[in-house]
């Protein structure tokens, strides 16, 4: 081995000769070099290094360096232009065969980059294939999820149909990833959650579209599969559903088979399908079993609903005692709500009230109003359902409940049912005990004395006595100012007192306090209106409408106001618009009739009084139009059904009659119209235009009994002629006249005449009063005069000049002597005393 040694000689030349020699040049610090460290910094010191230090060797050709002088050319380059280690004075040194670890040969001119900044950024990261199998499975599953949260919005706007289809696609799209699923072999990597939730929202679309069906059969189908957990307490929707198709019996089943999969633990949960189960037990009538049900849930879970459910279970099955317990039970049940003291501002901790202004109406204080309303609202309904019921008598129930509710924690509600009280005497039309009850709050609280002094005021309002009305709204204005209905209730007096100014400031003050009053502003637009600022009223009354769509009296006050305004075309549009909301108002359609007719469109008008007779056949005033319509069109015949009504109505009218008579004629049937003229001269004989149209017509047909109708004809207008004398010489008389006959008349009445019924101050009562007790005679017969048959109805005509006069004092011996007699003899009582003669009076 030590043979193939080969050691050099002394005297030989050594290759390595200078490798360990050190240059003293290179012994600096580096870290204080401050041409290194600019080189570093910046790109002073990537400038090629000189080459003059660099001596060429002659006879070695053009080569590269060797290892060491490779090695610092590489790491070590100064900005001075140091030389290298392998470029000493002398013979260069031969390339040894092997290289230093780490080091390779490099061409000249490379620069110092110690930082690799000259290679720039850093390629971007390689992206991922898009079209792998797993990608597209994932981003399947992520469309599934986005179509049914897609679904759920849409289900929360009310958007059925809408969320149906989004919920359908997401589950196309879902057997889709499962049939991708299983193509990769992955089936042990199946989505169950996802399954569920895709299913289990189709079914909630598909109850919520009133697919009960499909909803069950997709219930179903989750139901049996064993992979989902807990999936047996979706047989609560599947009894909701068939709550909803009304068949009780599985509701029931599949109720208790979902309380049976439902863990005691679970009290909760467990108390709301006892509450379904109830329900239905309520609905089937079997209030035995409700009550059962609902005893459990009270005894296990207490609340306010099912208190309730067991007071009407208790009242429908008349167990009063029951029904006391329960309401007691009732009141005592948890509210579970924080004190309501966290709410008060802190006078003195401003940090606090910040706070408090951030939680005062919060998603948390708006549950907390919520469950508060309901339960008031669960107490005051049993109340107001077993008050009439517990005891013997109302009132004394309604007292029972306010003495339990009073020492409740809910004892504010007390007042309430007092209120509730006085109402409900009201609706008794027992008015006395309900201003009874309303005074006792007078020295109550002010809010509560308040409202009571409203609806004081109000009640007197309604029964006319503006004064205790007036009297009490002050009441409640001075119990608090800021109440609108006392402040309108206030306008109303004063309204009704002619001072339309103060009732305007009322008014607009209770607008003020609250602008959602529509009483206020609706009586304002009529203040507006009484007082002709027709435009006021008009803006107030579209203020209004605004408010209330559909109210009816506001349509006809605007419709109204347009046509005093000479606007028609609104008005018109306005009256439609009303008759949309009130199409059967007989009157809204005679308005409309009326305006068309003014126009001159006979036919729409024709058209909206016909509507108008038909939903109202007694209107006199309609039925004279179109009688008058079918004249003017020369259509007779159909006139003569509506002036026969019309006579039907007022049986002591003659016009009706004669305009029936006179459609005979004009249509060419005179043989009816003589009967139809003689039948009106049987009933008013002294009626000179039927004695005169008599005489036409038997004249026309040539009749014997034309003389003997001429002859009445002219005993008739000689007695009206006569009577109008008497009523002219009346009318002259004066007052002179008046006063004798009044004293005379309070004599009269004086006597045991019990005839006249009355003091007989009243010309007119005083006549019918002589009528009446001289027996009847011809002249009291007249249609006017005589009152309608007890198997007439009575009709309310206009005053008129009583023509057949008579003197209710009769005769003169037995009328008593007064000082207006003693003056000189008149012409106008040329007959006073006198009853016409035989003569005069019609056969």
């Amino acid at each position: 081995m030590m043979r193939n040694v080969h050691l050099v000689p002394e005297d030989e030349d050594d290759i390595y000769t200078g490798y360990n020699d050190y240059n003293p040049q290179f012994d600096e610090d580096i870290d204080n070099d401050e041409g290194f460290q600019q080189a570093v910094k910046t790109s002073h010191g990537r400038r090629p290094p000189p080459t003059a230090s660099v001596k060429p060797v002659l006879g070695a050709g053009p080569r590269p360096l060797g290892t060491a002088a490779q090695r610092m050319k590489t790491g070590m380059v100064s900005s001075m232009g140091r030389p290298t280690t392998g470029a000493q004075e002398g013979v260069a040194r031969p390339m040894t065969a092997v290289r230093a670890a780490g080091y390779s040969s490099a061409p000249r001119g490379m620069q110092f980059d110690p930082l690799n900044q000259a290679k720039g950024p850093a390629p971007p990261l390689e992206a991922k294939a898009e079209d792998s199998p797993e990608e597209k499975v994932k981003q399947l599953e992520k469309k599934v999820m986005e179509l049914v949260e897609e679904s759920c919005m849409a289900n929360s706007r009310a958007e059925f149909s809408l969320a149906l289809e989004k919920a359908k696609e997401a589950g196309r799209q879902e057997r889709q990833l499962v049939r991708q699923r299983e193509q990769l072999a992955s089936g042990e990597q199946i989505n169950l959650d996802l399954t569920y939730s895709v299913l289990f929202n189709l079914a909630n679309q598909y109850a919520a579209n009133e697919m009960f069906n499909e909803a069950l059969n997709t219930y179903t189908v989750i139901v049996k599969n064993k992979m989902f957990s807990n999936a047996g307490r979706l047989r609560v929707n599947m009894g909701n559903i068939y709550f909803k198709q009304r068949n009780y019996a599985k509701s029931i089943k599949f109720y208790r088979m979902a309380l049976d999969q439902v863990p005691t633990a679970h009290k909760e949960m467990r108390a709301r399908i006892m509450q379904n189960i109830a329900l239905v037990f309520i609905r089937m009538g079997q209030y035995s079993d409700a009550v059962t049900t609902l005893e459990h849930v009270m005894n296990e879970k207490p609340d306010f609903k099912s208190g309730f459910n067991l007071i009407l279970c208790y009242f429908a099955l008349g167990d009063r005692e029951k029904m006391k317990k329960t309401f007691q039970r009732l009141l005592n049940c948890a509210l579970n709500i924080d004190d309501e003291d966290k709410y008060l501002p802190h006078p003195d901790d401003k940090h606090y009230n910040m706070i408090l202004e951030v939680i005062r109406n919060d998603t948390l204080r708006r549950m907390e109003r919520e469950k508060k309303t309901y339960a008031e609202k669960c107490i005051m309904a049993a109340a107001k359902v077993i008050a009439p019921a517990i005891e013997g008598s109302f009132a004394a129930g309604y007292d029972w409940c306010v003495d339990h509710v009073k020492h409740s924690m809910v004892c504010e509600l007390a007042q309430e049912l007092e209120m509730y009280k006085a109402m409900c005497f009201l609706r008794k039309k027992n008015v006395e005990e309900a201003v009874e009850t309303l005074k006792s709050f007078e020295k109550k609280d002010s809010k509560v004395a308040s409202t009571a002094a409203t609806n004081l005021s109000f009640l007197y309002f309604l029964e006319n006595e503006v004064g205790q009305a007036d009297k009490y709204a002050e009441v409640a204005m001075t119990a608090d100012r800021y109440n609108p209905s006392a402040l309108v209730n206030k306008g109303n007096c004063v309204f009704m007192q002619g001072e339309y100014e103060r009732a305007r400031e009322f008014y607009q003050e209770a607008l003020r306090n609250d602008s959602t009053c529509t009483e206020a502003l609706y009586n304002l637009g009529l203040t507006y209106k009484k007082v002709q600022r027709l435009e006021d009223s008009l803006d107030c009354f579209l203020k209004l409408h605004a408010i209330l769509r559909n109210s009816a009296q506001v349509i006809y006050q605007i419709a109204d106001l347009y046509d005093q305004l000479e606007d028609t075309a609104q008005a018109t549009e306005w009256f439609m618009q009303l008759i949309g909301v009130v199409p059967t108002d007989a009157f809204v359609l005679a308005r409309l009739g009326e305006i068309y007719d003014n126009e001159g469109d006979k036919t729409q008008a024709f058209q909206y009084h016909y509507e108008s007779f038909r939903y109202f056949p007694s209107n006199i005033e309609i039925i004279e139009w179109l009688g008058a319509y079918y004249i003017d069109s020369k259509f007779c015949e159909k006139a003569i059904h509506y002036f026969e009504r019309a006579a039907v109505i007022q049986p002591s009218q003659v016009k009706w009659q004669l305009m029936v008579a006179s459609c005979h004629r004009r249509s060419g049937n005179y043989q009816q119209a003589l009967e139809t003229y003689k039948d009106i001269h049987s009933k008013f004989p002294e009626n000179p235009e039927c004695l005169r149209f008599l005489v036409r017509i038997c004249n026309d047909l040539g009749l014997k009994e034309a003389q003997d109708y001429a002859t009445k004809l002219k005993k008739a207008e000689k007695a009206r002629e006569l009577r109008e004398q008497r009523a002219s010489s009346g009318s002259r008389r004066g007052s002179g006249r008046g006063i004798r006959e009044h004293s005379a008349g309070s004599d009269r009445a004086s006597s045991a005449d019990s005839g006249r019924g009355g003091s007989g101050g009243s010309r007119g009562g005083s006549a019918r009063a002589g009528s009446a007790s001289r027996g009847g005679s011809a002249r009291s017969g007249s249609g006017r005069m005589r009152l309608p048959d007890s198997n007439e109805p009575y009709e309310a005509t206009k005053k008129e000049v009583d023509a057949s006069y008579v003197d209710p004092l009769g005769a003169a011996a037995e009328r008593p002597k007064t000082a207006a007699r003693q003056r000189g003899q008149q012409p106008e009582d040329e007959f006073g005393d006198e009853e016409l003669g035989d003569d005069l009076l019609p056969d």
